[in-house]
């Protein structure tokens, strides 16, 4: 099918689906996740295509956000099935008003619609997508990278399986063939047809969405995020804040990329922290992470490059990580300001003052005391799987859930009212 079929389809399966129930919707879902657990040779089998295929031409970290087994595909099924535990965003009364004249007036949340998510190399975003929209109400229409477009779609001939198995329409949830610059932009101009374009990648994908998408988009975030090690720091939590938030995971938007660190605990910290990250790893057969510090921060370290402004408004996704020496907790908040992406930033401190004063003027989409930024995450925060971290402010900010794939309308009861 061309796009436009597929946007055509879509939006006359939504029509079908405002009307499931509670039940119906819970059915599918623990269909589709069964689907997806039967079909777990086929899906690998695709996916070991697109391993082969993209060997060599992107980074280790992510071939790993690329790479399917069967835990990660068992921990999509598990992430389908929690979303059937969750409440049903859609039908609920947000707020009841009542007239003087006797109109009844309900705010009610309703679906939004057709979905549309443009994605790269995580073939897992399609079960995540597709379990949250159905969930919500909404149709979901999936366009992947080509690198990840074997098993993308795999899975979702599974999904399709399952919703079919629970009498559901196989169009709930489309897979675009078309890997091309052209099928995003149709989609960036399905006026008519799309309600929301969600983008989940770099940059690029997301700027080139937000800049020329003319229907609704959400700016989900890259995450330049950023852990503050303050002077009242308790050094050991620190490193193991920082080890877990830079190591852990690097090819995601909740990995840190950045620390900063007061010129009064420095002298302390940062060969600990080289250590953890350098030898330490390197003995443990891991990959060493590469630190570019400034000119201040270097006389501290050994094996350090020089940092150039560039490092400190990059999004590595790698074994990188750029540092920053500031004098004051005020130095610190000033420069996340002005190089976060609004994502997730941090502090270490044990002085809640300085705590309080990093929350309040630090302006990003999740603020942490004393815990690692990976926790930005849908289901860290119990909300399910998601649909991607917003970095914007309005309708939706932070890890999306299902509440934020609803909008809401106006039911006006009256008695014969007339104005």
């Amino acid at each position: 099918m061309t796009t436009q079929e597929i946007m055509e389809r879509a939006k006359a399966a939504a029509r079908g689906l405002c009307t499931a129930t509670t039940e119906q919707k819970n059915i599918a879902l623990r269909e589709m996740a069964s689907a997806v657990t039967a079909a777990a040779d086929k899906i690998l089998e695709a996916n070991g295509a697109d391993m082969e295929a993209a060997r060599g031409k992107i980074t280790d970290v992510m071939l790993d956000r690329l790479l399917l087994n069967h835990d990660r595909i068992t921990a999509m099924a598990d992430g389908i099935l929690k979303v059937t535990e969750l409440p049903d965003p859609a039908g609920q009364v947000l707020e009841t008003i009542t007239r003087p004249g006797g109109l009844t007036i309900n705010k009610v949340s309703v679906p939004m619609g057709v979905i549309a998510i443009i994605y790269e190399s995580r073939p897992n975003v399609t079960s995540d997508a597709a379990a949250l929209a159905i969930k919500s109400g909404n149709v979901c229409i999936l366009r992947c990278g080509k690198e990840a477009h074997a098993s993308a779609k795999a899975i979702t001939l599974a999904l399709q399986d399952g919703l079919e198995r629970a009498g559901l329409c196989r169009d709930l949830v489309m897979l675009i063939d078309d890997t091309s610059r052209d099928s995003a932009r149709e989609l960036m101009c399905g006026k008519g047809y799309i309600d929301l374009l969600i983008p989940r990648g770099g940059s690029g994908l997301i700027r080139a969405c937000v800049e020329n998408a003319t229907v609704p988009c959400i700016e989900t975030g890259t995450g330049i995020c950023h852990i503050y090690v303050d002077k009242d720091a308790d050094t050991d939590k620190a490193l193991r804040i920082i080890v877990n938030a830079k190591v852990s995971r690097p090819s995601v938007c909740n990995a840190a990329e950045v620390c900063v660190v007061h010129k009064d605990i420095a002298g302390k910290f940062l060969p600990m922290l080289e250590k953890a990250l350098t030898a330490d790893r390197e003995n443990a057969g891991l990959p060493a992470v590469e630190l570019r510090a400034d000119k201040a921060a270097l006389g501290f370290l050994k094996n350090a490059k020089a940092a150039q402004e560039k490092d400190f408004n990059t999004e590595f996704l790698d074994y990188i990580l750029a540092i920053k020496t500031v004098g004051s907790l005020e130095e610190a908040v000033s420069h996340i300001l002005s190089h976060s992406t609004g994502h997730s930033d941090g502090i270490v401190t044990e002085n809640k003052n300085a705590a309080d004063y990093f929350i309040a003027n630090t302006d990003s989409a999740a603020v942490y005391v004393n815990a690692s930024t990976r926790f930005t995450d849908g289901g860290e925060f119990g909300l399910g799987c998601e649909m991607g971290i917003s970095t914007q402010k309005l309708h939706a900010r932070g890890p999306m859930g299902l509440r934020e794939l609803t909008t809401y309308k106006y039911v006006i009861v009256g008695n014969g009212n007339v104005r």
